[in-house]
Formats: structure tokens, C-alpha cells, sequence
């Protein structure tokens, strides 16, 4: 089984630890393989750089060159994974979903700890288009923006602790959902410090889209997700190959993975 998991950003040190963490979670015989976004900003925290994202994991998914079974957006609160579903005929999973929906199954209640504050409205609207929110004690910032989770690790810890704390405390949150893909190597340092179960979404992601690769289940294309209409895309290829259709644009078709 190979999995594709497209960090969100342009940053490569990030995109090794996530992969780093989904394969610290994939069972035996499971290829990770973690790719860059080709274009796109070094960090989304916000709604312009999310749309950006959406077509560059879409674009990086339809360039890549070999069969695959599954893919995973590891981009908390982003857009994009409707697009993907549209153009793949196997599992696509988001990892704001996969998160969210794991922490159900440990307590009542849970609570996102993210990164700016400003991204607390973005992760709030996807919850609730997933029909993830009712059962969300709250999302909380910890103040510190993308890249500053890999330059001061500490310093992140501490704060993702401190308003974990104040969630389990204030909001009676009984999980903590870790609420960016870049956080996805402090899931042990954080539990030890609060004592609560603690999800990564990258490693949630990995262990659903596994299940849903052995159970033969993909996305539904009866209506909501069916294959995009073959239409001419102007400027932008959607994949490598397409490139080469000059400025009049290229066919868009769903491309399957495997």
C-alpha cells in the first residue's frame, strides 16, 4: 500500500517531519511518501495562503508519477480535499476530519489547540462543513505562528501545554486535538504534560486511510463528488504532463490513482 501525504506548504523541513510521524504510524507494508507542494506560500495561516494550497496539493498529487492507494492533505482548517475526492477514484483524507473524528471516539468532548488566532475561524468553519463541531469543546491559539513550531520547540510545547490546560480546565475538553500538520512530532511531549489523550491528525489520517484501503472503500461519485466535467482550463495544467497544451489550456478529467 502507498499513501501520498501532501504537506500544505512550501516548507521542506516540515514536510519530513510529517512524514516522519505518518510513518510512525503506518503498519507494516505501508510507503509513506511525503511530498512539496511545487508553488504556495511557506506557511498557511490564513484564508489566501489556504486557497493557494488547495491548488498546489491538487497540482502535486495529479503530477506525481507512479500508482497510489490513498492520499492525505496534511493541512489543518485548509481547503482542497472536496477537489481532490472530485478528481481521485481512491481515499482522500483531510487531516482536520481524521483528528476530530478519532477524538470522539476517546471523550465527550474535545478541543483543537492551534497555531494564530487568526486561523481559529478557519478550523471553526471546516468542523462545522464536516459536521465535526458539536461535539468541539473549542478551538484555542497558542500565539505562535507555522515556522515558529520548528525554530523554538520548546517554547511550543509550553504553549500548546498552557492552552491544553485552560481547554481541560475552563472548556471541560477530555481530548486535545493537535491543530496543525507541522505539530505533528509534539503529540508525546504534550500528553505527558497534561495527562489527557492526545490526536495527532497526521497520524489519525494514516491509520484511516489504511482501513479504508483494506476495506475496499473509496469516495462516492454518485453526486457530490463525481468526476469534474471534462472542461479547458486556462493557465494552470493540473499536472506536468499538460504543460506542454500551450496557452489555449488543457482537458480536465478525473485522474485516478492507481
Amino acid at each position: 500500500m502507498r499513501i501520498l501525504v501532501v504537506n500544505v506548504n512550501t516548507t521542506q523541513s516540515m514536510t519530513e517531519a510529517i512524514g516522519e510521524s505518518a510513518r510512525s504510524a503506518a503498519s507494516a507494508g505501508t510507503e509513506i511518501v511525503a511530498l512539496t507542494p511545487r508553488f504556495g506560500a511557506d506557511s498557511c495561516e490564513g484564508n489566501f495562503e489556504s486557497y493557494l494550497a488547495a491548488i498546489a496539493v491538487m497540482d502535486k498529487v495529479l503530477s506525481y508519477p507512479e500508482p497510489f492507494d490513498a492520499v492525505i492533505q496534511a493541512g489543518y482548517g485548509e481547503h482542497g480535499r472536496e477537489g481532490l475526492q472530485e478528481l481521485l477514484d481512491v481515499p482522500v483524507v483531510d487531516i482536520t476530519e481524521a483528528a476530530a473524528s478519532t477524538a470522539m471516539f476517546l471523550g465527550h468532548k474535545y478541543s483543537v489547540v492551534t497555531t494564530l488566532d487568526r486561523a481559529v475561524p478557519l478550523i471553526e468553519d471546516r468542523l462545522k462543513l464536516a459536521g465535526l463541531d458539536d461535539r468541539c469543546a473549542s478551538v484555542r491559539a497558542s500565539g505562535l505562528g507555522v515556522l515558529e513550531l520548528e525554530e523554538d520547540p520548546a517554547r511550543a510545547v509550553q504553549a500548546i501545554v498552557e492552552q491544553s490546560e485552560l481547554a481541560v480546565k475552563d472548556d471541560k475538553a477530555e481530548v486535545i486535538v493537535l491543530g496543525c500538520g507541522g505539530m505533528a512530532e509534539l503529540e508525546e511531549q504534550v500528553k505527558a504534560r497534561t495527562g489527557v489523550p492526545i490526536v495527532d491528525g497526521v497520524r489519525a489520517a494514516v491509520a484511516i486511510a489504511e482501513s479504508l484501503v483494506r476495506l475496499g472503500l473509496t469516495t462516492s461519485k454518485v453526486r457530490t463528488y463525481a468526476p469534474p466535467r471534462p472542461k479547458k482550463v486556462l493557465g494552470w495544467p493540473l499536472n506536468a504532463d499538460a504543460a506542454a497544451a500551450g496557452p489555449e489550456g488543457t482537458r480536465v478529467a478525473a485522474a485516478p490513482g492507481s
